[in-house]
C-alpha cells in the first residue's frame, strides 16, 4: 500500500519532521506539531515575507505556486485515501528514505551499534552456526552468541562477565570461542597451523585485542599445557593449548584448534578458545574446551546430541 503524502518524523533528526509526497522524502522539515517549516539548505517558508524580487509579479507568482502546490496536495491525499481504505495499521514511510517499507519494530529502526552481528538471528539457541565453514558448535547453558563483536568472527561466549582486571571501565566474559578460516597462508597442515596460530590467539585475547585494547595488560609467561591430534567434525585435526599469566589479572587459558572445513575445498579452520582464570565459581574449567570441541559437527549433522548434554 503506497503511504499517503505527509508530516511523519524525520528518519535523520527525530526531533523534526519531514514531508513524505508519497514516494520519497523531500527536503521540507518543520517542528513536530505545525512549526516553522524549512526547505532545502535551510530556507523557512509559510511565516510572512514576499518574493525574492517582491513586487506585484512576485506576489501573483507566489499566489500561483501556492495554489498548485494546494491542488497537487488534494489530489495525492485523495489518492492516498482511495488506495488505502480502512487501513488501520497506520503504514509509515521508511525511516531510510525512498520507497521501502519502514522497520516492523523500533528495534529494527535502530539497526544496533554499527559493530559487526555475530550468529545468525533466528537461529537455533542451542548452537553457533558456522555457515562460511559448514559447522556446528554446541552452545553450553551460560553462554549466548553477543550481539556484536569487535573482529568479526563467529562468536560466543559467557553471559556471566566481569571488570576487566586492566581497564575499570569495561567488562569481560569469563569465556570466549570464536571460529575463522585461515586465508593467509599455503600451510595445510593441522599440527603446523595450531602451532604457528596459538601465539596469535593468545596475543588476540590477552594482549591486544581488534580495536586495540589492552585489557589485561600484557602476556608475562606462558606454560604448554597440552598439544595433539583431534578428531573434529570427522576430520582429523590438531590443538595446541596454553596457560598464560598476564601483568594485570591471573591470565587464562588460550587454545587454538585447527582442522579441515567440512565445506567446498576443506579450508583449515581454526577455532580460537580463551577462558579467564577467577573464582573457582567462576572460572569456566579447561575441560569444557574438550567438550565443545567433541561437539563441534558439520552442518545437518545432529549425531551425538549437538548442543545436549553440556554442563554449566
Amino acid at each position: 500500500m503506497p503511504t499517503p503524502p505527509g508530516w511523519y518524523p524525520d528518519p535523520g533528526v527525530p526531533s523534526l519532521e519531514r514531508w513524505w509526497d508519497g514516494t520519497a522524502w523531500t527536503a521540507h522539515t518543520r517542528m513536530p506539531g505545525g512549526g516553522e517549516e524549512q526547505g532545502a539548505g535551510g530556507a523557512r517558508h509559510g511565516s510572512g515575507g514576499g518574493t525574492a524580487g517582491g513586487g506585484k509579479d512576485g506576489r501573483n507568482g507566489g499566489l500561483l505556486a501556492v495554489f498548485a502546490v494546494g491542488v497537487a496536495l488534494v489530489v495525492a491525499v485523495a489518492v492516498g485515501v482511495t488506495l488505502l481504505g480502512d487501513d488501520e495499521a497506520g503504514t509509515r514511510p521508511s525511516a531510510t528514505g525512498g520507497d521501502t517499507p519502514p522497520p516492523s519494530t523500533p528495534a529494527a529502526a535502530e539497526g544496533g551499534t554499527g559493530a559487526t552481528p555475530s550468529g545468525t538471528p533466528g537461529q537455533d539457541a542451542t548452537v553457533l552456526v558456522d555457515q562460511l565453514n559448514g559447522i556446528t558448535l554446541p552452545i553450553p547453558d551460560g553462554w549466548e552468541i553477543p550481539r556484536s563483536t569487535t573482529d568479526g568472527n563467529v562468536t560466543m561466549s559467557t553471559t556471566d562477565t566481569y571488570e576487566c582486571p586492566g581497564d575499570s571501565g569495561r567488562f569481560c566474559p569469563w569465556g570466549r570461542v570464536t571460529t575463522r578460516t585461515v586465508t593467509d597462508t599455503d600451510e595445510t597442515s593441522p599440527r603446523a597451523l595450531a602451532e604457528q596460530d596459538i601465539s596469535r590467539a593468545a596475543d588476540t585475547m590477552y594482549e591486544e585485542n581488534a580495536v586495540g585494547d589492552r585489557l589485561y595488560g600484557r602476556i608475562v609467561s606462558h606454560t604448554v599445557v597440552t598439544s595433539g591430534p583431534a578428531v573434529v567434525a570427522n576430520r582429523s585435526g590438531y590443538l595446541v593449548r596454553w596457560q598464560v599469566r598476564t601483568k594485570h589479572g591471573p591470565g587464562g587459558y588460550v587454545q587454538s584448534l585447527v582442522f579441515p572445513s567440512a565445506r567446498g575445498s576443506e579450508s583449515p579452520v581454526v577455532v580460537r578458545f580463551a577462558f579467564d582464570k577467577g573464582p573457582e565459581s567462576r572460572t569456566v574449567p579447561p575441560g569444557m574446551m574438550d567438550t565443545i570441541t567433541e561437539g563441534i559437527r558439520p552442518i545437518g549433522d545432529v549425531s551425538g546430541g549437538v548442543g545436549s548434554s553440556i554442563g554449566p
